[in-house]
């Protein structure tokens, strides 16, 4: 990292704040569609799972854009490179509120998430280099929070919106807030930023490093499991209780602030406890969530306290694999966490796939049990991990 100059140093005290808010706008970009597939499926005249493509294209195309954009980006100033992505997301989303159809708008949200797919992993590494080592942990999940926030606000929000207004005040709204959010970015985020370098022996490097390979995998787990159910939680809340749009706004929200509640536990522990023990408690309280979601399915009082539960460890767990592949090879941290980013995705292209074709089937009851088996694989082999509790 180069020195910062002088003069940065209140700006270094907003700066986390300032990426935090990009990953807000990162995360309902990424999350709209969840929130709105029964209207993108009246007004555009396809099937709910047709929607859900959204989530599984757009997946895709991080998965694949967050390691190669981090390759290719890896020499250019943090600054400029977050703020052009911003800029990015601003416009897709204003241009996806003017889609006549939807294979434009798919066409939209490929090339959105392509640019997209650097924010979060970019900005946690920018976060690393403004602080000192031992708030390492604590300002990368609070970073994060974002995330938790889009789920926590955004994704309620945008139910609410997309059931009033239609799904296009949705992105629009989306699309003038990322404006905003681009220029307090640009603003308070210190000049001269630049990580390591990322060439092709770093990602030799990391694919020889086993423990950033099990981390990785964790990842991939976690998220499938849970995108089995989340992706279409809306249709599936409506299929299997009977709520309207209200009720189904309402676990939307519970589900975010929960994760708002966890990631903010997480914030405050994992400096003490170590980011193996916060991962382990909010992978076990995923767990438990998704237990009872299966149990509990079409009792509608359940599946929300479900939700509840399943929600601490939405973004808590995330932001604890993103410090573990920090302290696993510093060196590798640009390649390890936007591979992190990128698995993150392809769970959840897999989960939302396997998802779909069940919500298709009319296999309601069994997505909560399919959900149980990905995060219980997740947990098991997490505590492989024990070894090296320090990270």
């Amino acid at each position: 990292m180069k020195n910062l100059p002088e003069g940065s140093h209140a700006g270094r005290r907003f700066a986390p704040t300032a990426l935090m808010l990009g990953n807000l706008i990162t995360g309902c970009s990424v999350l709209a569609p969840a929130g709105m597939l029964i209207e993108l499926s009246s007004d555009l005249g396809i099937t709910v799972r047709t929607a859900g493509l959204l989530v599984t294209f757009g997946a895709a195309m991080m998965c694949v854009g967050s390691p190669l954009t981090a390759w290719l980006t890896s020499g250019v100033e943090r600054r400029a490179l977050l703020t052009a992505t911003l800029a990015v997301l601003a416009l897709t989303n204003a241009a996806s509120a003017l889609a006549p159809d939807y294979t434009t708008l798919l066409v939209i949200r490929i090339l959105m998430l392509a640019v997209g797919a650097l924010y979060t992993p970019q900005a946690a590494g920018t976060a690393a280099l403004i602080v000192s080592p031992e708030k390492r942990g604590s300002t990368m999940a609070y970073v994060f929070l974002g995330w938790s926030l889009a789920a926590a606000i955004g994704l309620p929000l945008m139910t609410v919106v997309a059931s009033r207004y239609g799904w296009r005040a949705v992105y629009g709204g989306i699309g003038a807030i990322g404006a905003v959010s681009f220029c307090l970015l640009a603003w308070r985020l210190p000049k001269g930023l630049l990580g390591a370098r990322v060439d092709l022996k770093t990602w030799a490097d990391v694919g020889r490093n086993r423990m950033i390979l099990v981390l990785l995998l964790i990842t991939t787990l976690q998220m499938s499991g849970q995108f089995v159910v989340f992706t279409f939680m809306g249709p599936l809340l409506t299929k299997l209780t009977h709520v309207g749009s209200g009720g189904v706004g309402l676990v939307f929200g519970l589900y975010g602030v929960s994760g708002l509640v966890g990631i903010t536990i997480a914030t405050r522990i994992v400096d003490s406890w170590g980011a193996y023990k916060t991962s382990l408690l909010f992978t076990v309280l995923m767990l438990t969530g998704m237990t009872v979601w299966a149990l509990g399915a079409g009792i509608y009082p359940l599946m929300a306290c479900a939700v509840v539960i399943w929600g601490l460890g939405f973004a808590s767990t995330n932001s604890m694999q993103q410090v573990r592949l920090v302290s696993a090879a510093p060196t590798l941290a640009s390649a390890s966490v936007s591979l992190n980013t990128s698995v993150l995705y392809i769970g959840q292209a897999v989960g939302s796939a396997i998802g779909g074709v069940l919500y298709a089937r009319d296999l309601l009851y069994d997505a909560g049990y399919v959900g149980m088996a990905f995060i219980t694989l997740a947990l098991v082999t997490l505590i492989t991990t024990r070894g090296f509790s320090r990270m």
